[in-house]
């Protein structure tokens, strides 16, 4: 348990004095201590794809609120430029090269390939301290039923494993059905997004009276373009067409945004009428910057590069109650900074003789603390790319480029010739990096 829940148990004055003399009763006000957690992932959202982040265009009236009632983050990274990667690293807190998940996982391809069972998830974590566990949604890190994630941690599996599904057949763009109950095929009729919300909601419900980790990764944004109402596309066999049959794609893109958002919606008012939102922490944000339809606001780039434009992303907490309302976090921070974020929140130890890249965010959410500062690192491909304080160092087969982002966010300004030394203690930095996490344990 953090000193913060323990000043928050003794200012429950009445009920610390019974619980000191009753190990069980403290035993269940340490319990009822426990926040509750529900992350919520979107797919290929970009930073200038939410009303709070500058869109006009599409209305996100859950995650702006969530926004004015929390905390929005403005220097939020995804740890990868596309979908597995960022979700080995959310999941377990590592650099997904620890876990041997640097690339997409395709359906095509990769079917027998996953991240290792050793590996151990946020979901294990907290099962371990006594929580509920489940994951609806989106999984991509194993085809196969051996890599589900009822292999790893969670209790409870309701939705798909490849990158994308029609959102109403849910056939994957290789012509497979793709919906799952725990660790076996089951077909489900409905709109991808609301059967996630539907799930949640379920969830919530049943495990009211004590603590619990909800997971959301939902398939929106990404394509194929498909909102509430329109026909199934894919049909077994027939994949195509990958993208979906809609000629205006821009508008089916804002739609699938705001359902996405409406579930949200739903989500906080359950918690409203269950009195739960006092002691839940909700954080979202997205796997990768904008695909091919997105907006990165005024990031250069988007989905698959190491410019901003790929890897800083929409992230909005909020715990009201504990997390300062409209509070703004400027203070860098990366999707796997969650698992010891949460480990350290509910009191649980971190997993034993794994590395931990993650460092605890809690200081920012709750006191509005800016962390020490420490060097962040992406590698997809040909790309790589280290930051430390403003400074931002881009490396590809044929450059090498420098950005001072305090000043020149969209990455305009080239000034490697002007810091050579910078340059090279960069380049010293990312160098290690890359040693140190080539996968060995």
């Amino acid at each position: 348990m953090t000193d913060f829940n323990r000043r928050e148990l003794l200012r429950r004055t009445g009920l610390a004095a019974a619980a000191l003399a009753c190990p069980r009763l403290l035993r269940a006000e340490q319990e009822s201590m426990k926040p509750n957690f529900i992350i919520i992932l979107a797919d290929d959202l970009g930073y200038g794809d939410v009303g709070c982040y500058g869109n006009r265009d599409i209305h996100t009236p859950s995650l702006d609120a969530m926004a004015r009632s929390g905390v929005k983050f403005t220097d939020f990274h995804s740890n990868g430029a596309v979908c597995s990667p960022t979700r080995a690293a959310l999941l377990t807190g590592r650099y997904q090269q620890r876990c041997g998940v640097e690339g997409v996982i395709t359906a095509a391809r990769h079917r027998d390939e996953g991240m290792a069972l050793e590996e151990v998830t946020f979901a294990e974590v907290l099962k371990s301290a006594g929580y509920a566990t489940a994951l609806f949604g989106k999984w991509h890190l194993g085809y196969q039923a051996a890599f589900n994630p009822v292999r790893q941690g969670f209790d409870e599996f309701r939705g798909f494993v490849a990158g994308n599904v029609d959102y109403q057949s849910h056939i994957d763009q290789t012509g497979r059905v793709d919906w799952w109950r725990g660790d076996k095929l089951e077909k489900e009729s409905g709109y991808t997004t609301d059967l996630i919300t539907n799930h949640a909601l379920d969830f919530i419900n049943r495990n009211k009276d004590r603590p619990f980790c909800l997971y959301l990764p939902h398939a929106a944004p990404h394509y194929p373009y498909q909102s509430r109402g329109d026909k199934a596309d894919r049909s077994p066999g027939k994949p195509t067409p990958i993208g979906g049959s809609r000629q205006d794609k821009a508008a089916a893109y804002a739609e699938m945004i705001e359902a996405m958002d409406d579930g949200i919606g739903r989500i906080i008012k359950r918690l409203d009428e269950l009195k739960l939102t006092r002691k839940t922490l909700v954080f979202f944000f997205s796997d990768n910057g904008p695909g091919g339809i997105g907006s990165a606001g005024p990031l250069r780039a988007r989905k698959g590069s190491l410019y901003e434009g790929g890897h800083r992303v929409p992230a909005i907490a909020c715990w009201p109650g504990t997390i300062k309302a409209g509070t703004i976090a400027d203070a860098p921070a990366m999707g796997a900074d969650l698992l010891p974020t949460m480990a350290s929140l509910a009191g649980a130890p971190l997993p034993k003789g794994r590395t931990i890249d993650g460092v605890d965010v809690s200081p920012v959410l709750l006191e509005g603390k800016r962390p020490a500062e420490q060097a962040m690192f992406w590698r997809f491909g040909p790309q790589k790319a280290v930051r430390m304080g403003p400074w931002k160092l881009y490396v590809a087969k044929d450059r090498t480029e420098l950005y001072n982002l305090a000043d020149d966010l969209g990455e305009k300004t080239d000034l490697a010739a002007k810091h050579t030394e910078r340059v090279k203690e960069l380049g010293e930095l990312l160098a290690a990096w890359e040693k140190q996490v080539e996968p060995k344990e």
